[in-house]
């Protein structure tokens, strides 16, 4: 998990080029705009993410993901 808090970044970006692969060599759809459409908007809704929770210590850096049952705090 230690890794996992350093390169969320970099999911979104890797998503989005996984979909545009996939979608360009399984479904052969051979319109770029469309493939780079459909690529982003499913890489949003499967990216991390990060929300600002307010306790009595502070506020805090939380990491929420489809895939993870527990969230990560970033502080």
């Amino acid at each position: 998990m230690k890794y996992f808090k350093k390169f969320y970044l970099v999911i979104y970006p890797l998503l989005i080029v996984f979909f545009i692969f996939m979608l360009d060599k399984i479904f052969l759809i051979q319109e770029s705009w469309i493939r780079i459409g459909i690529a982003i908007a499913l890489a949003y809704i499967l990216s991390p993410r990060k929300k600002i929770i307010k306790t009595a210590t502070g506020d805090r850096k939380q990491l929420t993901w489809i895939f993870l049952k527990n969230p990560i705090f970033l502080d």
